[in-house]
């Protein structure tokens, strides 16, 4: 169970919540929502003991288990299947037990024998014998391949090691879930086998995520945050949505007949004063009763300030941008994918396709300089900047101001011109100055998607760009990329961006075939 007493939490000296308490109990499945930048990952950092509360308290009864947006660090020398195991401990378990059977093999003393029976007993305790099944079993329902979970985890995208990290919260059995956009880089298998996991399991659920499909089929309660208040509805996400637009009706109606009521007393004392001693104590009283309605005003519901993103045109470049040819990556082993040949003209987009560790974000990686090939060669047209969106937002520093995130990309932009084009993006007001480490996802890819706008790039290699933002943000977002002029290299598993940004030519990896888009493969995108 999760229980929380008048907890408020601070973010940047602004608080995103203010004296709330509920309660998460055994067989709960809720859903906490809200725009991007309410505070729904901050709220989760503090529940999940990463930072202090500003206020209040949070108790924890039972094991706990808790997803972040970002890849979590791990030991680059592990594999995924050891970091699963190390779920229940039986990493260190198994290790201890081999070491001991070698002892008793070169010294079968008393001591050592007793040793290694207590440890097997303890490793039979804990289900370790069927345990790495089971790792595989929860790793294939994540759409994790086999030959992928035998693999160190320094060699898998941060996509693999965060449906890695989450095998690992799901096989330690924990009482309480807290998971944060936890279909994030889920193809479609995976994504139906976590609904039908969390459908079936039986602890404390809260969950953050844009998914809607999530929301209303694994739910039964919202939390909705915003502007520093929790309010609890009852029921799936839709059912929520139809009771949130009801209040507001409600809350519109009588703030309206609130603030009619406050206007005529107002007149009525104003009318009053300067005439008779008797009508200036009326117009005194009034005025008591007109102080006392402010205190108790209620205002009506904020009209949500939508994204309106409009990117400049590119730098003119060459006819052809981008020429690949012959790339080839491996990590040690066979390779990821091999062959990979194709050119890229002004103004066309390509999509990169393939199933979950088949080389999409290396491609990128390799692209941008940040990766070595291990075979082959790409290079820039004439006049060609290219600006590359990390699905892990690898390009936002904590311990800098948001502001200098954009400044360090595009020095000779001046603040207020950076203010200005964060605030498109929505980062609006003091969050221009907030310690970018402190930011929640979405709103790290409004920055990092604001810093190369602030780039002049006329190339961009986008992975997932769309990952953690709310559905208004990805259709405004999406529009803005539609227009552009401008050429891009894309990985990404949301349907309704693709069809937006209507590519020219695919690319599908492993195999590294190359062939012109036709909507039919639409179909494929959310599988690939």
């Amino acid at each position: 169970m999760l229980a929380v007493r008048d907890l408020s939490v601070e973010v940047g000296g602004k608080l995103t919540l203010a004296g709330a308490s509920f309660q998460v109990r055994t067989g709960d499945k809720v859903g906490l929502v809200g725009r991007n930048g309410a505070g729904k990952t901050s709220l989760f950092r503090v529940l999940a003991g990463d930072r202090p509360p500003f206020a209040g308290k949070v108790e924890v009864v039972g094991r706990f288990g808790y997803l972040g947006q970002e890849p979590p660090r791990m030991d680059a020398g592990i594999t995924a299947l050891a970091h699963v195991l190390s779920g229940r401990g039986l990493d260190e378990l198994g290790t201890r037990l081999e070491k001991l059977r070698i002892q008793v093999e070169e010294d079968p003393s008393e001591r050592n024998l007793a040793r290694f029976a207590r440890t097997q007993e303890a490793f039979e305790h804990a289900d370790g014998y069927a345990a790495e099944a089971e790792v595989r079993r929860l790793c294939a329902g994540l759409g994790l391949q086999a030959d992928r979970v035998d693999r160190p985890v320094a060699v898998l995208s941060g996509g693999e090691r965060r449906r890695v990290e989450l095998a690992r919260i799901l096989f330690a059995g924990a009482d309480v879930l807290l998971l944060d956009e936890p279909t994030n880089h889920l193809d479609l298998d995976a994504k139906a086998w976590l609904l039908d996991h969390l459908r079936q399991y039986r602890g404390a659920l809260l969950v953050i995520s844009h998914d809607l499909e999530l929301l209303d089929e694994s739910i039964d309660r919202v939390l909705h945050l915003d502007e520093g208040t929790l309010v609890e509805y009852k029921g799936t996400y839709s059912q929520y949505k139809a009771q949130r637009a009801a209040d507001e009706e409600r809350r519109g109606k009588l703030a309206g007949r609130q603030a009619a009521e406050i206007q005529r007393l107002a007149n009525l004392a104003d009318s009053m004063r300067g005439q008779t001693a008797k009508r200036a104590r009326t117009a005194k009283t009034l005025d008591k009763r007109v102080e006392r309605l402010e205190t108790t005003r209620i205002t009506g519901p904020k009209a949500e300030r939508g994204l309106q993103v409009r990117l400049p045109d590119p730098p003119h470049a060459g006819r052809t941008v981008l020429e690949v040819e012959g790339l080839t990556k491996g990590y040690g082993g066979p390779p990821v994918f091999e062959g990979a040949s194709f050119a890229l003209e002004r103004g066309e987009r390509i999509l990169v396709m393939g199933l979950n560790g088949a080389g999409k974000t290396s491609l990128l990686r390799i692209l941008t300089g940040l990766t070595d090939a291990d075979g082959g060669s790409f290079s820039l047209g004439h006049g060609v900047s290219a600006g590359y969106f990390a699905q892990e937002h690898e390009g936002i520093q904590a311990g800098q101001t948001v502001v200098s995130q954009v400044l360090g990309k595009a020095p000779a932009l001046k603040s207020t011109e950076a203010r200005a084009l964060l605030g498109m993006f929505g980062i609006r007001g003091d969050m221009a100055f907030q310690d970018a480490g402190t930011l929640s996802g979405g709103e790290k890819t409004k920055v990092a998607l604001a810093t190369l706008v602030a780039g002049g790039h006329n190339l961009l290699l986008l992975d997932e760009p769309t990952n953690n933002l709310d559905p208004p943000s990805r259709e405004a977002i999406g529009r803005a990329l539609a227009g552009w002029k401008g050429s891009m290299v894309l990985v990404s598993h949301d349907t309704d961006f693709v069809r937006a940004l209507a590519p020219q030519k695919v690319l599908l990896l492993p195999d590294a075939t190359l062939d012109y888009w036709t909507d039919d493969l639409l179909e494929l995108v959310a599988l690939a």
